[in-house]
């Protein structure tokens, strides 16, 4: 009898956002086990704000070539959890083998990276392309757990958010927009600061609404980018403020939360804004909306917007554009401030 279970999550906070449908099938499966969601520092604090999870075990170990080392770490972790079985998200061989080594009985996933041979239950991966939403419900249905609906949801703390607003100098009950114009995988990604800093004065001089921009430290570049473009602001209201690297998950979640609209490129923050149910603008260029669109938080949450603008050479994938950028170029201001 299943008593102890662990999922171990995705690395990036997207992907961790995008397998919340495939928890919540876990929680309903195993109605009375304890349910524990094991991830990276980066990404842990998601899944204390989310419902029916009732432990987040922290891995300090990292991905890629840190996993070669890092799994001694993990694997002690996940063995004084005294889990019976495991449910691995991320494809890699580095997550299989840290819960054999944790003593894990169950060990289940999907047969990648070599790594079937650690596995109790090896499923075959998906053969068709799919929303990665998709792709983690297809391992937990391949294990015999009903589907639920493709909605993320996510449960912010609004009260720390609210006094986060009020530390910047805004009147938590003003109007207020989130502009998130960072992406982690590279630049081609990214919107322009132009067209950001365009609908930003549009937002603030036509309906007198502040934005705020977040995003991590590394993302403050982008940001930055957008903020020179702006004319100085007279008022303490109404203006363009940057909180990128000040505000660590929980208090981002609260501020998507308390927007009135989200305008991201694709990114983690797009994926959790949809989550904590808030209206989100997201622009996609070189990437694949139809596997990476956001979703919204239940049935009635409003529905993500998704802009592109169709070239021959989208989606290209790439991290940066060799040409001219056209995919993102040609997404106007107006374009996206009237889907707000």
């Amino acid at each position: 009898m299943t008593k102890r279970v662990v999922i171990l999550a995705p690395n990036w906070l997207g992907d961790a956002v995008m397998a919340l449908p495939a928890v919540a099938d876990v929680r309903r499966h195993f109605p009375d086990a304890h349910l524990a969601v094991a991830a990276r520092t980066s990404v842990a604090p998601v899944f204390t704000m989310v419902q029916g999870v009732d432990q987040v075990v922290t891995l300090t170990g990292g991905g890629g070539l840190r996993a070669l080392t890092g799994w001694k770490g993990d694997a002690q972790v996940l063995a004084a959890g005294e889990f019976d079985t495991a449910l691995l998200l991320p494809n890699s061989f580095a997550a299989a083998f840290a819960v054999s080594r944790a003593g894990i009985a169950e060990r289940w996933g999907f047969a990648t990276d070599r790594r079937a041979g650690w596995l109790t239950r090896a499923i075959p991966k998906p053969g068709a392309p799919m929303h990665q939403r998709a792709y983690y419900q297809a391992l937990t249905t391949a294990l015999g757990m009903a589907a639920g609906e493709p909605y993320a949801r996510v449960v912010p703390n609004r009260e720390r958010a609210r006094q986060l607003l009020k530390e910047i100098g805004l009147n938590p009950d003003e109007p207020f927009v989130v502009f998130a114009p960072g992406a982690a995988y590279g630049g081609a990604k990214q919107w322009l600061p132009k067209r950001f800093a365009e609908l930003a004065a549009t937002l603030i001089g036509d309906r007198g609404w502040s934005v705020l921009m977040v995003g991590t430290a590394a993302d403050r570049p982008a940001c930055a980018s957008v903020a020179a473009l702006m004319p100085p602001s007279g008022t303490r209201l109404n203006r363009l403020i940057d909180l990128s690297g000040k505000s660590d998950l929980p208090s981002l979640a609260g501020l998507l939360a308390e927007a009135r609209a989200v305008v991201s490129n694709d990114s983690g923050a797009m994926h959790l804004a949809g989550a904590v149910g808030t209206k989100v603008v997201a622009v996609f260029g070189p990437t694949r909306e139809t596997h990476t669109f956001p979703l919204a938080s239940g049935p009635d949450a409003p529905r993500p917007t998704v802009i592109t603008h169709d070239v021959f050479c989208r989606p290209c994938m790439l991290r940066e554009c060799p040409i001219d950028h056209r995919c993102m170029t040609r997404i106007s201001a107006r374009e996206v401030f009237d889907a707000i």
